[in-house]
């Protein structure tokens, strides 16, 4: 099993209205992780556009990992700064590979805890369902040229992380802050170290789904429920091992 030892990283926590989970145990929970933490608070979208490009065009050789933390606002696959949107791709886009060449092969994360829509996710009742054998199907070949040189594509290694699935409302409570952040922080405190990432990150979608809207001045959100989400564009498994 092909496992990648992480030892020196960067995380960058960019957003508003955080609490005291956000801010300090959030970040402290990474920085347990062997992540070096820079966080930014507040920042107008062209500040923001700035720090993330100078992340993109810094060496990160002496790096094993990439992590970048939004915990914003946000509408479909945008992201607010303090004064204008951003659409999320303009982000990520700068740590392609074609465009920051010292992350080439490395875990690229993004974590960004905002809501994606207007809709609410409402609870439903799992149904048994009988399991059943599908037909194998032949095996569709592509056939290429062998290449002497192994490349990667230059959106390889990526990992998405949202608090919510497209289309949906975040949910967060003004004491407790964000249900993904907490249970994200609860499950990196347990697991972090010992379980593969996107395992992890499985759990949290489990324990984030089991939550419910219980008070909120809204009364058409009471009930209603949330799940995470997370695409993996990695290429080997990702563990937060302590160097040895």
């Amino acid at each position: 099993m092909t496992k990648s030892i992480l030892t020196k990283t960067n995380i960058f926590l960019i957003g508003e209205e955080q609490n005291m989970t956000e801010t300090d145990a959030f970040p402290k929970r990474f920085s347990d992780l062997g992540f070096e933490v820079k966080c930014f608070n507040d920042l107008r979208a062209e500040e923001l556009l700035l720090k993330i490009h100078e992340a993109s065009t810094a060496s990160h050789v002496d790096a094993d990992c990439f992590l970048c933390v939004f915990l914003s606002h946000g509408e479909g696959n945008h992201i607010y700064a303090y004064d204008a949107k951003i659409e999320i791709q303009t982000l990520t886009g700068l740590f392609k590979g074609d465009k920051c060449q010292s992350l080439v092969g490395k875990p690229k994360i993004f974590i960004i805890q905002a809501c994606r829509g207007n809709q609410h996710d409402v609870p439903v009742l799992p149904l048994d369902v009988v399991d059943h054998q599908t037909d194998k199907l032949d095996a569709n070949l592509t056939q290429v040229d062998a290449a002497s040189v192994y490349t990667l594509p230059a959106g390889a290694d990526f990992l998405m992380c949202y608090s919510v699935a497209e289309g949906y409302y975040s949910h967060r409570e003004t004491v407790n802050g964000s249900w993904y952040i907490q249970d994200l922080c609860e499950m990196l405190g347990k697991f972090g170290s010992s379980l593969e990432f996107t395992e992890l990150l499985t759990l949290v979608n489990r324990k984030v789904s089991q939550r419910r809207v219980d008070f909120c001045k809204d009364p058409d959100a009471i009930g209603k429920k949330q799940v995470p989400c997370f695409a993996s564009m990695l290429t080997k498994k990702l563990h937060f091992f302590p160097k040895s």
